[in-house]
């Protein structure tokens, strides 16, 4: 049994410094933020994309190796012919991304709590850099962190964007509290966000998917937000709600 989740672990570790798929590693190499080991592209590989990202890499010096596709499928089966090998996600301390949400005329924040579909997250921070937010907030535990699957699914976003790691969802409102956020928790029960005039600094809060908002987070939200919707499904999943309500007080930050 222990020797399975150490093997897990490794594999999940491995996968923290791989990014994979055209636009990931393109928005990667443009993005600069992160150091890049290596490229490896599959011998079978054409396209404009793939040269962008070759002639991208050779300007930056990186070593790039043409390896069998099979090489690529360890990592990825949705590689698309090239996968990078990087240094690992850099989270920022929260008080860092606080003063420099602090330097946006009307900064918002988006705080997660417990997504734990790695295309949710991935799809949720597309949407946080789509609709000008200037930093993500994620719980360590609980939760889905920044992987291979998360990069992917949000198309290279992630590497457009601060994200913040914190131990304690509660401790970080109150902290964002101090430095004088609004919180406002996106939530069925809500205030309809078109009728609400929501102040800033601001930081929204997006529930998991099956839970919504913890109840002690919830208490700890100066707004309840919904969006109106149609009885006739269920409810939106996580990152479609996020991309309206994002897309709504963006409306109010031009």
């Amino acid at each position: 049994m222990y020797s399975k989740n150490k093997h897990h672990h490794n594999a999940q570790e491995q996968l923290d410094n791989i990014v994979c798929g055209r636009n990931s590693v393109l928005e990667l190499l443009k993005a600069g933020k992160r150091s890049v080991n290596k490229l490896m592209v599959s011998q079978t590989t054409r396209g404009t994309a793939i040269t962008e990202i070759i002639n991208l890499a050779k300007q930056k010096g990186i070593a790039i190796h043409n390896v069998p596709p099979e090489k690529l499928d360890r990592f990825s089966e949705h590689s698309q012919g090239i996968v990078a090998e990087v240094s690992p996600m850099e989270y920022i301390e929260l008080k860092d991304l606080i003063i420099k949400a602090k330097q946006s005329p009307k900064p918002l924040l988006v705080i997660l709590d417990g997504i734990e579909d790695p295309h949710n997250l991935g799809a949720i921070i597309r949407n946080c850099v789509a609709f000008g937010a200037d930093g993500v907030i994620i719980p360590k535990w609980r939760a889905v962190g920044v992987n291979e699957t998360v990069s992917k699914a949000s198309a290279g976003a992630i590497e457009h964007i601060a994200i913040s790691k914190v131990a304690n969802i509660n401790q970080a409102i109150d902290l964002l509290k101090e430095n004088n956020f609004w919180i406002a928790g996106s939530e069925k029960s809500g205030q309809v966000l078109e009728e609400v005039t929501l102040p800033f600094p601001l930081a929204i809060i997006i529930g998991s998917e099956g839970f919504g908002i913890h109840s002690l987070t919830k208490k700890n939200c100066d707004f309840l937000i919904s969006i109106q919707q149609r009885d006739t499904i269920s409810s939106l999943n996580a990152s479609c709600a996020a991309a309206v309500v994002l897309y709504e007080i963006s409306k109010t930050r031009r």
